[in-house]
């Protein structure tokens, strides 16, 4: 297993007389074979700015710097892998902060890059392959020009074509889930949020929040044209926009009045689930999937990282239960961070979490942040670090009825009984 490091012109090499190393939080560690796969198409390496890459030396076994203008180097994994440590680095300048990505260790073995992770679902979906630009060109201009007053078609195409986010190029290429953002506010400040930063935060965003309120109309028409198909799903809730639930008005008027033309596909809202009885008035207009997003089931942890504006974790946990009750498939968007979700005080509070709650789905999401930032806001670790892969299995056994995925599912993968070894 080879350090793997690269220059200040981005090449990359491998080291042949240091191993790699890893880091779990803030602890450097070896990495295990059983915790390695093969880099997964779709997977993007990176080299870390203000890091110099830390490995051990085969002869000495001595943990040594390498010597030289060198940067340490990560993996970008696309959704359905999961991360089980960070690469082995140490920064040059502690005041400098991250990109907000989710850096991954890699390794050179066998020939080839390796990558410390799982696969944790089915990778085809949201493999950016399998996104042809050209065609995604051609679809956008189709969209764009047919509804040429849709301000919403407008913003989506810069989301699809600039960011290359794939829930966008979906909508344009009308397949699978597609986006339908709604919101320019939201009620919370979460620290790594990735449309909005304060101007002294150390790490800009790498989107541009909406900026407008959509018209209903608007809205309508971005569903109706997704809807087309028995598995398509269309989304409430994207990273260029606040929290959809704030503007539960428009949703709701939406729903209805796309319900009225078709009952194909299914609505489904990404959201924070902060605003309890928007929520209410949201599944009770016809939602079919909830997706909310969380980083821990303790109230400290979840309160430093998303500085919840006249909302608690308790209000969360009430959404997700009525919607449950009501017949909503829900999941959460579980943010995820070698060090910190594999504590056992976060473990043990999460799957009580789930069973009040009754989800039928984990989407473990690789959280996007500065590792020394993140560590240096959130509580202290009080019981021990488990190691991602054993969270994982702990999860499997104590909550067999919950599928631990990375992205939403159609009801027929829940009715169909599929379990996740079906679907790798």
């Amino acid at each position: 297993m080879n350090l793997v490091y690269a220059d200040a012109q981005g090449q990359v090499y491998d080291h042949p007389e240091y191993f790699a190393l890893g880091r779990n939080a803030e602890m450097i560690t070896e990495i295990m074979e059983d915790e390695l796969i093969p880099l997964p198409e779709g997977a993007t390496l990176v080299s870390l700015p203000f890091t110099r890459p830390v490995g051990i030396d085969a002869e000495t076994g001595e943990m040594k710097l390498v010597e030289g203008e060198y940067h340490a180097v990560g993996a970008l994994l696309p959704q359905g892998f999961t991360r089980l440590l960070l690469p082995g680095y140490i920064k040059t300048d502690k005041t400098k902060a991250l990109p907000l990505f989710g850096y991954t260790a890699v390794v050179w073995k066998d020939e080839g890059f390796y990558v410390a992770a799982r696969q944790s679902d089915n990778p085809y979906f949201w493999n950016p392959v399998h996104c042809d630009p050209d065609e995604l060109e051609v679809q956008v201009k189709r969209l764009v020009d047919k509804y040429p007053e849709n301000r919403l078609y407008e913003h989506l195409s810069n989301c699809a074509l600039g960011y290359e986010c794939l829930t966008a190029s979906n909508t344009f290429l009308q397949r699978w889930e597609g986006a339908v953002p709604v919101s320019y506010s939201c009620n919370a400040g979460c620290f790594g949020c990735i449309s909005e930063q304060p101007d002294d935060s150390g790490f800009p965003a790498p989107q541009t929040r909406m900026n407008f309120k959509p018209k209903v109309e608007e809205i309508v028409q971005i569903m109706l044209e997704h809807l087309r198909t028995p598995e398509s799903i269309i989304s409430f809730g994207q990273g260029c926009e606040g929290e959809p639930s704030t503007q539960a008005a428009l949703i709701i008027e939406a729903i209805k009045q796309v319900r009225e033309q078709t009952q194909m596909g299914y609505i489904n809202i990404n959201t924070n689930a902060g605003l309890t009885d928007h929520i209410r008035g949201i599944v009770d207009a016809g939602l079919n999937l909830m997706r909310v997003s969380t980083i821990s089931a303790l109230d400290d942890h979840y309160n430093a990282y998303y500085k919840p504006r006249a909302y608690t974790l308790k209000s969360v946990e009430k959404s997700l239960r009525y919607a449950s009750d009501k017949g909503v498939i829900t999941s959460i968007n579980y943010l995820v961070f070698p060090g910190v979700t594999d504590r056992e005080e976060e473990i043990e509070a999460m799957i009580e979490f789930v069973r009040r709650t009754g989800l039928k789905l984990i989407q473990l999401r690789n959280l996007n942040i500065d590792p020394e930032s993140y560590l240096n806001l959130i509580p202290k670790a009080q019981g021990e670090l488990l190691g991602m892969k054993q969270m994982i299995e702990i999860f499997e056994e104590e909550l067999p009825d919950v599928v631990i995925g990375s992205y939403t599912h159609t009801p027929q993968f829940y009715s169909k009984g599929k379990a996740l070894s079906g679907i790798l």
